[in-house]
C-alpha cells in the first residue's frame, strides 16, 4: 500500500459559503491553495454504530457477487474470523433445502447471520469522493453514514480540501474503527502546503517527499508546467504514491491525458484531457470566443461539446491513443454521475432522496449561483441537454471499449456538487456504467477489484475469497438484475394486490469484520436532516418557486 488555524471564526451566511466554495476550487485549479489556510472540518464523533469484528462470524446460505467478475455462486456459507474471510462452504443447491452437513459447525460464541436467499458482495470502493466541507455545510458524520449505507467501505480522497493532516487524522481513525466510517486512501492536491506556487522540478520533488513523509497515498493533480509535473511524477513514482488528475481547461493545453500518461502519471479522473488527445484538427479547444473560465456555465456548456471535436470513433487515431493508454496501464475514473444534470436537469433536481436526506445548507449550495462551484444553472436549456446526450454517448463508447480491451476502469462519484448526494450518486454511476455497455458483473468487478488493484490493496480486499478482510455487502434483492435496488430508498415494485411497494436497499455492510445496520444508518441520517430543518425552519423548494 503507498505509503492552521481555521480561516473562518464566524458564522458564515450561504453567500459566504457559496463564495469560500468557488474560491478554493478555484485556487485548487490554478496551484494558489497552499497559500490558503483551509476552513477547518470537525472530526467524526466516535463510533457509536455497527457490531464486532466477532471472533467467528458465520453468514449463512447467501448468495455470493465475489467481485472477480466470476458469475453468482451460491448458497454458501462465509466463516470471518476477527476481520479475515477463513472458509467459503458451498451448502447445497438453488431451489432446494441447505444441506446441513455440508455448514461449518457453529461454535457457542459464534456470531450468526441469517441470510438465506440473499446476496453478498464486496465493499464497494468510491475511486472518487468528498467528504464535504464548509462551503456545503456537511460534517463527516453525515457523509460517512450516506456512504456506508449503501455499500461504500474503501474511499480514495482526492485534493483532501479539507487539509491534509484534517484527512490523514480520519484515514487513522477509521483504520482504527474509531469512528463510524469507510477507510481512506488520501491524495493530496499538488502544491498544498507548499509556501507559495511550486516552480520548479526541485520544489516538486522536494513537495511530494513531504507529502510522502506525512504519509500520505498519492497526489491529485490538476496540471503543472511539463517540466515540473514530469518530476513531481517521477518522485512520487519512485517512492510508491498513486497518482490521478484532473486535466482542468486552465492547464490542459501543457499536457493533455496522453502527455501525462507518459510522463508517468497513473491514471485520470473525469474525462478532460481524454478528448483533446484525440484532437486531430486542432490543439486547443474550439472555445466560444466570449467564453470566460470563471463563467461556470461558459466552462460546462463548452465542455459538452469537447467529445465531438475529437477524432471518431475507431477511427486510426483514436485505436492509437486507446492502445497507449492500455499499454500505459493507465486508471480511467469517468465519473459519469457528477455531469449527469447537464444533460437531464430536473431529474436530478428532483431526485426522490433529496427530501429526506439532503441537507438544507447542501441544498442551497446545490441551486443556481454565480459563485458556488457547481451552481452554473444561470440559463441552462435544451440546447445545452442535447448536446451533452451527445457528448456521454461518445465518451461512454471510449470508457467501455476501453474495458474491453482489458483497460482499468473504476468507479467514482465526486458527490457533493451538481444535485449529487453521497452514497446515492455511487449507485448512480453504477447505473451509468450499465448504460455505457458494462454487464452488471463487469460493473461490480470496476465496483471493487479494479479499486483495490488501483490502490495497491487487492491481495487483501476487492474480492470475497479466503484471506481477504471482511468489507462485505448484504441485501435480500439480486442486484445484478436491477442495480436500483442498492438505493437507500430502495427499488418500486407491485405487490400481489396490485399496490406498488419498496424492495431493496441494503440490510448490512460490513467493514472490517464489524456489521453496520444500513438502513438504520440511513435513519440517523434522515434524523440529523430534519433536526436541521426544524431549528432553521426550512423546507426544500425549486429554484424560483415556493413549492
Amino acid at each position: 500500500m503507498h505509503k492552521n488555524k481555521p480561516l473562518l471564526t464566524r458564522t458564515m451566511n450561504f453567500s459566504n459559503l457559496f463564495l469560500l466554495g468557488f474560491l478554493l476550487s478555484t485556487l485548487l485549479l490554478y496551484g494558489l491553495l497552499p497559500a490558503l489556510s483551509v476552513a477547518q472540518m470537525p472530526d467524526a464523533p466516535d463510533r457509536t454504530n455497527g457490531e464486532g469484528p466477532f471472533e467467528r462470524l458465520i453468514i449463512q446460505g447467501v448468495n455470493m457477487i465475489d467481485g472477480t467478475g466470476s458469475p453468482m455462486t451460491g448458497p454458501v456459507d462465509i466463516v470471518i474470523e476477527e476481520n479475515v474471510i477463513t472458509a467459503i462452504r458451498n451448502v447445497g443447491f438453488p431451489g432446494l433445502p441447505v444441506e446441513d452437513q455440508r455448514r461449518p459447525q457453529t461454535r457457542e460464541n459464534d456470531k450468526v447471520i441469517e441470510a438465506n436467499g440473499m446476496y453478498i458482495l464486496p465493499g464497494f470502493f468510491d475511486m472518487h469522493a468528498h467528504t464535504g466541507g464548509t462551503a456545503q455545510g456537511t460534517v463527516p458524520e453525515y457523509v460517512y453514514k450516506l456512504w456506508l449505507a449503501h455499500g461504500i467501505t474503501s474511499i480514495r480522497e482526492p485534493a483532501s480540501a479539507n487539509g491534509m493532516q484534517w484527512t490523514l487524522r480520519q484515514r487513522e481513525r477509521s483504520q482504527f474503527n474509531e469512528i463510524t466510517a469507510p477507510r481512506k486512501f488520501a491524495y493530496i492536491s499538488f502544491g498544498q502546503g507548499h509556501s507559495g506556487p511550486i516552480l520548479s522540478g526541485d520544489e516538486a520533488r522536494h513537495w511530494v517527499r513531504m507529502i510522502h513523509d506525512a504519509g500520505a497515498d498519492g497526489i491529485k493533480f490538476f496540471g503543472a508546467r511539463p517540466d515540473i509535473f514530469e518530476a513531481a511524477l517521477d518522485e512520487a513514482n519512485s517512492l510508491g504514491l498513486g497518482s490521478m488528475a484532473h486535466h482542468a481547461q486552465t492547464r490542459v493545453t501543457y499536457a493533455n491525458a496522453l502527455d501525462t500518461a507518459r510522463m508517468g502519471l497513473q491514471g485520470m479522473t473525469h474525462w478532460y484531457g481524454l478528448p483533446e488527445a484525440l484532437f486531430t484538427d486542432r490543439t486547443i479547444q474550439d472555445f466560444p470566443l466570449d467564453y470566460n473560465y470563471m463563467n461556470e456555465q461558459h466552462r460546462f456548456a463548452a465542455a459538452g461539446q469537447l467529445w465531438k471535436q475529437a477524432a471518431p470513433p475507431y477511427s486510426s487515431h483514436w485505436n492509437y491513443v486507446m492502445e497507449e493508454l492500455l499499454e500505459l496501464d493507465f486508471e480511467i475514473n469517468p465519473t459519469f454521475t457528477i455531469y449527469e444534470a447537464n444533460r437531464d436537469l430536473m431529474r436530478e433536481r428532483r431526485a426522490e432522496w433529496h427530501e429526506r436526506y439532503t441537507l438544507p445548507s447542501l441544498w442551497e449550495f446545490f441551486k443556481p449561483s454565480r459563485q458556488a462551484h457547481g451552481s452554473y444553472w444561470f440559463d441552462w436549456g435544451t440546447e445545452e441537454e442535447t448536446v451533452w446526450r451527445e457528448n456521454y454517448r461518445i465518451w461512454m463508447e471510449f470508457v467501455n471499449e476501453y474495458k474491453n480491451r482489458g483497460g482499468i476502469v473504476t468507479v467514482g462519484s465526486d458527490a457533493g456538487y451538481i444535485y449529487k448526494l453521497y452514497g446515492f450518486a455511487y449507485i448512480r454511476e453504477l447505473e451509468l456504467f450499465r448504460e455505457a455497455g458494462f454487464h452488471p458483473l463487469e460493473i461490480f468487478q470496476s465496483a471493487s477489484l479494479r479499486g483495490a488493484e488501483v490502490l495497491g490493496v487487492d491481495d487483501k480486499l476487492g474480492t470475497i475469497e479466503v484471506g481477504k478482510l471482511a468489507d462485505l455487502i448484504i441485501l435480500d434483492e439480486n442486484p445484478l438484475q436491477n442495480i436500483k435496488v442498492l438505493y437507500g430508498t430502495g427499488s418500486i415494485r407491485l405487490d400481489e394486490n396490485n399496490e406498488p411497494v419498496r424492495v431493496g436497499g441494503i440490510t448490512y455492510t460490513i467493514k472490517d469484520g464489524i456489521v453496520y445496520d444500513a438502513k438504520q444508518l440511513l435513519i440517523q441520517v434522515e434524523e440529523m436532516v430534519e433536526r436541521e430543518k426544524e431549528s432553521q425552519n426550512y423546507r426544500i423548494t425549486q429554484p424560483g418557486l415556493d413549492y
